[in-house]
């Protein structure tokens, strides 16, 4: 077994470090143990700041990774710990990944993004890891009665990898309300990156990625998102709040 993650507080909320996500994982998927996966970023930090109860999912995650560049510079530079950034669509690709080469019969669903979106994110997927085994998709987009239909599906099927791509916060949201159709389940938070596989949008470049920068390119992507991304600088004078008080400390 994979050793536990190690945990850190961001701001009061919980964030697991470790060498090897996706096999931590797979173990999970394996033994039947089901799993809450939130990529924490900064915007997502002040978010849960003001929504209380967004903020109580993310403290009851099974898993929480340092999605953004910002939560990796608080861990870096106030936390003085050696972390590495991890985006979701990457940890979900690599899950995905390894699920295949181990044979595994785990059952996947895409569930969110718009119409036909899903679909393309598998046909991509399809050529990618062709054993993979994908029971469905649903759009983010429906009815009240459609979603019933979607959570009944759920229910039958069993999944044991949910991937969902609502956007934030709803996605987490719409988890921990529903965890319990497939409670041995991984469920996962993977925002835009149905739009990414499908081929409705590009990746950042590796360079500004590698930099912390591919905020600013999805900046560039979608303009209509600079209010949100405001949360940047105030993330960055609550982090120096923080260290300044003590708040924050190695949980274990």
């Amino acid at each position: 077994m994979s050793n536990p993650p190690k945990l850190f507080s961001v701001l009061g909320l919980p964030v697991h470090v470790m060498a090897n996500y996706p096999n931590w994982l797979l173990e999970r998927v394996q033994s039947g143990q089901g799993a809450h996966v939130v990529t924490l970023n900064a915007e997502m930090t002040m978010q849960a700041e003001q929504n209380k109860p967004l903020g109580e999912i993310i403290r009851n995650a099974e898993l929480v990774i340092p999605d953004g560049a910002g939560v990796v510079l608080y861990l870096r530079l106030l936390l003085q710990q050696n972390v590495q950034r991890a985006p979701g669509i990457e940890l979900a690709e690599n899950l995905l990944h390894s699920i295949e080469r181990s044979h595994s019969q785990a059952k996947v669903f895409f569930y969110g993004g718009a119409p036909g979106v899903a679909q393309k994110a598998v046909d991509y997927w399809q050529q990618q890891a062709p054993k993979l085994q994908v029971v469905g998709t649903n759009s983010g987009y429906h009815s009240p009665e459609e979603e019933q239909q979607l959570k009944q599906t759920l229910a039958q099927i069993q999944p044991q990898v949910i991937l969902v791509g609502l956007g934030v916060p709803r996605q987490e949201i719409w988890i921990a309300q529903n965890r319990h159709l497939c409670p041995q389940a991984i469920w996962i938070g993977v925002g835009g990156s149905f739009d990414i596989w499908s081929g409705t949008k590009t990746r950042a470049p590796a360079w500004l990625g590698n930099n912390n920068l591919e905020w600013l390119y999805r900046l560039y992507q979608e303009p209509w998102r600079w209010k949100r991304m405001l949360a940047l600088p105030e993330f960055a004078w609550k982090s120096i709040v923080y260290s300044v008080t003590g708040k924050d400390v190695v949980a274990h």
